[in-house]
């Protein structure tokens, strides 16, 4: 009984160390092997300069890569820096558990890093970028954070405790290599598709500086070609012809997900929210009766944020009778509710941010936001320029949600091409 037992521990103990998915010419081959790291990593210490001369690198959380570091204050000269050779592994000791692994790039050859940022030669037998891949699964890197060093705000993953670590390899090279190559392939279209929303959202930051008017000035660079020869924009203090309201307490114990009544809490238009509103998440079993519902059009900034930057954010809510919560300006007017939403999160942004007062927290009251000067054109051309921008928004958001499939995409690709013995995420 004991053997018929010992057997069947041996062979789900095998199983475990096989991948779901193999390439066809591997599905034979015998299966993973753990070895410590250290087996084929060596940290390298080529001695650089000083923290006043050296060239720095970077690596940026979440496997984003090594880049340049760009430094607003010159460094110290009491700073020992290495210098950090093409091709070879570099981790963070303080972001091991925010994913900050990356591979010396050609571009960054000769640059440097200090110990915090240790730098590794990686010997044959162990290919770089399969070791990229490995590290960057969440079974990993999350598994070694709970041995780290120091408290929960400062944990350091010591070069020791991470050579010493295992990690599962193939018996052949050539498997690491295939793995790294489909990854590396995904990782490639995955930047590729970045590319394209950073260039839509640099095509809409654009496009917003002319279709608006600039910092001092009453009429935009650009207009569409039936109103170019039209009326001016008429310009006027935001109090001239609006209201402003404060919305009431909704609390975020009030937001329940069978609530009878739409809400918008305030903290929502920083993390939720774009420049339109028009479908709400949140819902509440508040009575109506006492709150500040929403009018179609109305614009809503916070009364109170971080920074004087963050608070400067507009929404147009585009539904009515939506509950709208405290630390909420709801600005109604007779303009049409996306472009002048569009209007004040572009060229406006600044101006609101000015009167804005606080350092530790920003408060912005109705009284402040009166005073900023506006201008805007006529209600067909306010719609003109809304329209635009919206379509602008919606490729963008077709484009989030194409970077997420893939996103998804590789994450479930590597939770079948590599092992995990311990189950759970991959």
């Amino acid at each position: 009984m004991n053997n018929k037992l010992t057997c069947m521990s041996k062979r789900k103990k095998q199983h475990a160390l096989v991948p779901r998915l193999r390439f066809p010419e591997f599905r034979e081959r015998p299966p993973w092997a753990p070895e410590p790291i250290g087996t084929y990593l060596t940290e390298s210490r080529e001695k650089g300069s000083t923290g006043d001369e050296a060239r720095k690198l970077t690596v940026k959380l979440w496997g984003k890569g090594v880049f340049e570091k760009e430094e607003y204050l010159q460094g110290s000269a009491n700073t020992q820096y290495y210098i950090r050779r093409a091709g070879q592994f570099i981790y963070s000791k303080l972001d091991f558990l925010n994913q900050a692994f990356g591979i010396i790039p050609d571009d960054l050859d000769g640059y440097e890093s200090t110990v915090d940022l240790p730098c590794f030669n990686v010997a044959e037998g162990l290919d770089g970028n399969f070791l990229l891949e490995y590290v960057c699964r969440p079974s990993f890197y999350k598994k070694v954070g709970e041995i780290a060093d120091g408290g929960r705000k400062a944990r350091r993953i010591q070069v020791d405790t991470f050579l010493d670590f295992l990690m599962l390899l193939p018996p052949d090279f050539s498997e690491q290599q295939k793995i790294a190559e489909c990854l590396g392939s995904l990782d490639e279209l995955i930047a590729a598709e970045a590319r394209k929303l950073a260039a839509l959202r640099d095509h809409q930051k654009g496009l917003m500086q002319q279709l608006f008017p600039r910092e001092g000035e009453t009429q935009p660079r650009l207009r569409f070609p039936e109103f170019r020869d039209g009326a001016a924009w008429d310009s006027t203090r935001l109090g001239d012809f609006a209201t402003i309201v404060k919305g009431k307490g909704i609390s975020k114990a009030d937001i329940t997900a069978d609530g009878t009544l739409p809400a918008i809490r305030y903290a929502e238009l920083y993390t939720v929210y774009d420049e339109v509103i028009r479908e709400v998440i949140s819902r509440t079993h508040l009575d109506s009766d006492g709150l500040v519902l929403s009018e179609q059009d109305d614009v809503i900034i916070p009364a109170s944020g971080e920074t004087k930057a963050d608070i400067a954010t507009a929404a147009s809510v585009s539904i009515s009778g939506v509950a709208l919560g405290s630390d909420l300006n709801v600005i109604r007017s007779h303009l049409h509710g996306p472009f002048f939403s569009y209007y004040l999160n572009g060229s406006k942004r600044r101006d609101i941010a000015k009167v804005a007062q606080g350092d530790t927290v920003a408060h912005l009251y109705p009284g402040q936001l009166e005073n900023v000067e506006v201008s805007y054109p006529t209600p067909d051309e306010q719609r003109k320029i809304a329209d635009c921008l919206s379509a602008l928004d919606a490729r963008i958001v077709g484009q989030v949600k194409k970077l997420d499939a893939l996103g998804t995409h590789k994450r479930g690709l590597m939770q079948q091409l590599f092992p995990n013995p311990e189950g759970g995420e991959a």
